[in-house]
C-alpha cells in the first residue's frame, strides 16, 4: 500500500489482528511484545510534547482505528494488540482462574459467573468470546447512554469487567502465560439489562455551589466561577468536558502562580467539579496538573498582567 510502511513477517499476524479490530470499529493500542503492558511512555515520564502537549494522553486516548497509524506502529515491532473497550463501545467480562494460595474449593471466574446467572434466573446470550492465556473474555456491546467503568470482583469472585478506563488483549497476542485466540466467533451480543443494572454506578447527587474559604477574594471568586463552569459542561461528550476542565484550570492557575491561593485548594476544588460531570478521577488529575504546571511555569508577573 503506497505510503504505508511494510511490516516484518513476525509482525504480520499481529498487524492483521489490529486491523481486524479496527475494521470492527474497535480502537487499538500497541502493547509491549509478549506483554499486556501498553507501549509508550508512562505519565511520570511524559515529555508534554507532540501529542501530549496539552497533557499526558492515556492509552485509551491514544487508541486508534486509523489503518495508516496502525501500519506505522506494527511495522516497527511485533507489538501485542490491545483494544480500548470504552471507545470501542464494549463491555468485556474477564473470567480469571482462582489464585494460588486460595482454598481448593474457591470458585474461578467461570464458576462464579454461572452461579450469578443461576441466582438471577438468567442465561447469557451467545456472544463473541476470546480464550485468554488464563481464562476467557466475553464481549458485549455496551448500552447506549450509560458510561460503564471497569470493575474488579463486582459481579463475583474472579470476574472483572473492562469498559471505560480499560482495555483487553486482542486475539493473536501472546504472553508468557499463553496465546489469546478466538473461542467463539459469534456476533457481539448486547449486554443484558440485568448485568447493566449491576454494573451501573449509583448516580451522584448534584454538586452544591463551591464555596472556597482560602485565598484572596479575587482568587476565591475565580475558582468558584470556574468550578461552576465545569459543573455546567454537558456538550461535546467526555472530550468536551475535559477541554472545559483544562481551560478553567488554566484560568485559575495564574492565581496560584501569584501566591493568591494554594495549589492544593485549587486542585481539590476543580477535581471535585470534574468528577461531578462523570469524568474519571485519573483523567481529571492528569488534566488539572498539566494545566497548572504549564501556567505556573509560564505565568506573567502580576504587575505585567
Amino acid at each position: 500500500m503506497t505510503g504505508i510502511p511494510s511490516a516484518s513477517l513476525e509482525c504480520l499476524p499481529l498487524l492483521a489482528s489490529a486491523l481486524t479490530a479496527a475494521e470492527r470499529g474497535w480502537p487499538v493500542i500497541p502493547l509491549h511484545p509478549g506483554s499486556k503492558r501498553p507501549a509508550g511512555h508512562a505519565e511520570r515520564a511524559c515529555p508534554r510534547t507532540g501529542r501530549c502537549t496539552r497533557g499526558h494522553r492515556t492509552p485509551e486516548e491514544r487508541a486508534t482505528t486509523d489503518p495508516a497509524l496502525i501500519h506505522a506502529a506494527w511495522a516497527h515491532q511485533p507489538y501485542n494488540v490491545g483494544i480500548a473497550t470504552g471507545p470501542a463501545g464494549l463491555l468485556v467480562i474477564d473470567l480469571d482462574p482462582a489464585k494460588a494460595g486460595e482454598p481448593e474449593e474457591a470458585p474461578d471466574g467461570a464458576t462464579s459467573l454461572q452461579a450469578l446467572c443461576e441466582r438471577a434466573g438468567q442465561v447469557l446470550p451467545d456472544t463473541y468470546r476470546v480464550r485468554t492465556a488464563r481464562g476467557e473474555h466475553l464481549y458485549f456491546t455496551a448500552p447506549a447512554g450509560v458510561r460503564l467503568k471497569c470493575s474488579v470482583d463486582r459481579l463475583g469472585p474472579h470476574i472483572d469487567t473492562r469498559a471505560w478506563g480499560g482495555y483487553v488483549v486482542a486475539p493473536g497476542s501472546t504472553t508468557p502465560d499463553g496465546v489469546y485466540e478466538v473461542a467463539c466467533a459469534a456476533p457481539v451480543a448486547e449486554l443484558p439489562a440485568w448485568l447493566t443494572e449491576m454494573l451501573t454506578e449509583p448516580r451522584k447527587p448534584a454538586a452544591s455551589p463551591m464555596r472556597v474559604q482560602d485565598g484572596t477574594r479575587a482568587a476565591r471568586v475565580a475558582l468558584e466561577r470556574e468550578c461552576a463552569v465545569i459543573a455546567a459542561a454537558t456538550e461535546g461528550g467526555p472530550s468536551g468536558r475535559n477541554n472545559t476542565l483544562h481551560r478553567s484550570a488554566c484560568k485559575v492557575a495564574r492565581f496560584v502562580a501569584w501566591g493568591d491561593i494554594s495549589r492544593h485548594v485549587v486542585e481539590e476544588a476543580i477535581q471535585g467539579a470534574g468528577e461531578a460531570t462523570g469524568l474519571p478521577p485519573a483523567e481529571c488529575r492528569t488534566t488539572i496538573r498539566s494545566a497548572l504546571d504549564w501556567v505556573i511555569s509560564h505565568a506573567t508577573p502580576r504587575e505585567a498582567a
